[in-house]
């Protein structure tokens, strides 16, 4: 390389890197900056830069220095054109653009990597650009010794805003301002809408898909959402990141609960204050659908839009056991003796999830087995684990575990390694998926590389094609049908950047970018159907569209009480959305072990919430081990009551079992969600949005986590109707706000009485 210029740079949605236009795609008014990495051959660059086909001019480039940090960015433009469709907040780029941080935590490695590949670039600032004029450019570089490099030619013009442009096709009630949509167009067309819609006073806005800032986004100064899938690795809470976004609200509090679909998969952003502001990108048909759905109640505004995207499909109750999992669980020998401390201390377990099982080239087959590569799917009998190996008896010990009533799921990620260079089965796979022209295309034809710095380089199955769904998935057919895996964790669905890649199905990757890890699970779970099985699949990312396929949980996070904040939010929120078996890595999962305290009231407030599950993530196998098992937080902690309460708080949940599974089935056929903010049931009271982390667990249960430390009693708000405290058995009574004892063996939850006489058993002592 010589040199390099992306205009639109990696594609990722917050931050600019060292080689793009800055802004992408510029507004009336506005110049740009020109980025050029460059190689250290190259002692000058210098930009060719024309006007409507004139003559061009030349623009120096000076060096940049990319210590400085990343260039501040909006996430969404604004009238001055302060950040456009390339923008993003000052934060450094993932992928290795500018000043990129690095984290402490298992991708600390990777991370580093790609912070040192963003060395120095060039550029320069253009003059100011007008609207209805076509700028092209190019770069001129020269080299030490003589001789020089010349790029091709980009073209930019500046977008403006006016009243025309497009069409939105809306559908229900239409609430829209009059007078508030605009349309953003450039020189080839419509690029972008915005529009406003009512909202009254005493009015709620949550939804939007899982979201860690908040539950309400009402009148929250400054605060802008969008909708992109994106790996946040930790702290979502702070960065309103998610990886499961829906460019959906739901709206309570009125006369009548209702709610917004903007009907796409790109890009969207929203500012909810007086009223409801909406931009989204558009296709050039100018096009874009908007949805209105009218109550009266909120489970009839859900009902109505999952009419549109899919409604959820039923799990097997064994989903709602306690789960458990650790990254450094990387053997045979090692998850059996981690299973073993469970029976050994009493506590139930029902689902493993093993992350650490595969060679991890081609995520088909365990860690240490020999077989020859093979062009077609390989059965179980082509493999032989030896004796002395990790894995020496895969099926063996899966026969064991279901024996002791114990479900696995092996832990999958949707991109073939290209680092190192495959060899094995993974060169032949690598092969298939160019050659049968199998994976997600940039827009010049060439296979799509990963641009993130976790598995980078790496090749992406386009999954929006069933030919390709069929064959991934054959590739692991063998581990349902003769191993007997219950289900796999779809992790990692996150890898599209860019605006015009290619998928199989006609999106480019504006469009279609959104829906890969909609694709990703739903190959998965037709997989354990065909073979039999339910559709349980574990994933963090998704869109509008994933609620019918299996269960979620929130992504990577710090053992923090405001990690532990932040995932109560998230699940009261994708509720919101439709997603019914959501849960976290209880206590975080990464960095130093949680305090006993946080442990025990994360497990507490787990134990009642749709999915309870533990994991930790990668620590290179340092000691003291980090895992989250309740006797490994014992140990590390020296708090002789974690085992105990955690034994008591697991018991509980299994008991809760029927409970929760009639409960889904409701939720399922059409009812309010599983887990639910106490808006759903209870829309026209204005006190419990000042209790936004409590939330209902079906009909009859509702919880009250306690989430900061050193608490002995909480205040709790009781909705109208008559309730009872499910520890003492102690009648309440609805519309005020109580103090409750709260032990960490006894989480505050309350039951609705006329459900007591037959959930009284599942507290008893």
């Amino acid at each position: 390389m010589s040199m390099r210029h992306r205009p639109f740079g990696s594609g990722h949605p917050y931050a600019a890197t060292e080689d793009q236009r800055v802004p992408a795609r510029p507004l009336d008014g506005e110049s740009v900056e020109l980025r050029v990495r460059a190689s250290a051959s190259v002692e000058s660059v210098v930009c060719e830069w024309a006007v409507d086909g004139d003559a061009p001019v030349e623009l120096p480039l000076g060096r940049r220095n990319p210590e400085a940090g990343a260039e501040p960015q909006a996430s969404a433009p604004a009238e001055s054109g302060a950040g456009t469709a390339s923008g993003a907040e000052a934060e450094p780029a993932a992928d290795g653009g500018s000043g990129a941080a690095v984290d402490g935590g298992h991708l600390a490695a990777a991370q580093a990597r790609a912070a040192r590949a963003a060395a120095g670039s060039w550029a320069v600032r253009t003059p100011v650009l007008e609207a209805g004029r076509r700028y092209s450019y190019r770069f001129r570089a020269g080299l030490a010794g003589g001789g020089s490099r010349t790029s091709r030619w980009f073209e930019v013009s500046a977008a403006s805003w006016s009243g025309d442009g497009g069409k939105l096709d809306v559908q229900g009630a239409d609430r829209l301002v009059p007078g508030s949509v605009r349309w953003l167009a450039d020189a080839d067309g419509v690029l972008r809408v915005r529009f406003d819609v009512a909202l009254r006073p005493e009015e709620h806005v949550v939804g939007f898909g899982e979201r860690f800032d908040a539950v309400d986004q009402r009148g929250r100064d400054g605060a802008r959402l969008d909708a992109v899938v994106f790996e946040q690795y930790k702290a979502q809470g702070r960065h309103g990141r998610t990886y499961l976004p829906m460019p959906f609200a739901l709206v309570v509090g009125g006369e009548a609960s209702w709610g917004l679909h903007v009907a796409t998969s790109r890009r969207t952003w929203y500012d909810v204050g007086d009223r409801l502001r909406v931009e989204a990108e558009v296709g050039r048909d100018g096009v874009l659908g908007v949805r209105f759905h009218d109550g009266p109640e909120p489970a009839d505004v859900l009902s109505a839009f999952l009419d549109e995207v899919g409604r959820p499909a039923e799990l097997p109750s064994w989903v709602f056991r306690l789960w458990a999992s650790g990254n450094e669980w990387n053997t045979q020998e090692r998850v059996m003796a981690e299973m073993d401390r469970h029976r050994e201390h009493g506590i139930p377990v029902g689902a493993l999830v093993i992350e650490a099982w595969s060679d991890e080239t081609t995520f088909t087959a365990f860690r240490g087995a020999a077989y020859e590569a093979s062009e077609e799917p390989h059965r179980l009998a082509d493999y032989t684990f030896p004796a002395d190996g990790p894995w020496p008896d895969a099926k063996g010990m899966v026969d064991e575990l279901h024996e002791r009533d114990i479900k696995v799921l092996l832990w999958q990620i949707p991109l073939q390694k290209m680092r190192p260079h495959p060899r094995h089965q993974a060169a032949v796979d690598a092969r298939q998926l160019v050659e049968r022209g199998y994976g997600v295309r940039e827009a010049d034809g060439r296979p799509y590389r990963n641009r993130g710095w976790w598995f980078p380089l790496a090749l992406m199955p386009d999954l929006s094609s069933q030919q390709v769904r069929d064959w991934w998935t054959a590739k692991r057919r063998y581990l349902v049908e003769e191993v007997g895996i219950d289900g796999f964790k779809t992790d990692g669905g996150e890898h599209a950047w860019g605006h015009d890649l290619r998928y199989a199905d006609g999106r480019d990757g504006a469009e279609g970018n959104n829906l890969f890890p909609v694709h990703y699970a739903r190959a998965f779970g037709d997989l354990l159907r065909a073979c039999g099985k339910a559709p349980v699949t574990f994933s963090r990312a998704g869109f509008a569209g994933s609620q019918p396929h299996g269960a979620f949980w929130a992504g990577d996070e710090d053992s923090t009480w405001e990690a532990f904040r932040s995932s109560v939010k998230a699940g009261i929120t994708a509720s919101a959305c439709g997603i019914v078996y959501w849960g976290w890595d209880l206590a975080g999962f990464s960095g130093e072990v949680p305090g006993a305290e946080l442990y025990l009231r994360a497990a507490g407030a787990a134990a009642f919430m749709p999915i309870m599950q533990y994991h930790s993530e990668f620590n290179h196998h340092r000691t003291p081990i980090r895992d989250r098992t309740p006797w490994n937080v014992a140990d590390r902690t020296g708090d002789e009551r974690v085992i105990p309460v955690f034994r008591r708080l697991v018991e509980v949940r299994e008991r809760l079992v029927p409970y929760l599974a009639e409960q889904a089935r409701k939720a399922v056929g059409g009812g309010a969600p599983l887990m639910r903010g106490l808006f759903f049931d209870h829309p026209h009271d204005p006190d419990v949005w000042r209790y936004p982390l409590q939330y209902k667990l079906g009909d009859a249960l509702l919880v009250a986590p306690v989430t900061e430390p050193d608490i002995s009693e909480i205040s709790v708000y009781l909705p109208e109707g008559k309730w009872i405290d499910v520890w003492t058995g102690r009648p309440l009574a609805g519309g005020q706000e109580v103090r409750l004892p709260a032990p960490l063996d006894r989480p505050p939850v309350l039951c609705a009485a006329e459900h007591w006489a037959r959930l009284s058993p599942v507290f008893a002592l």
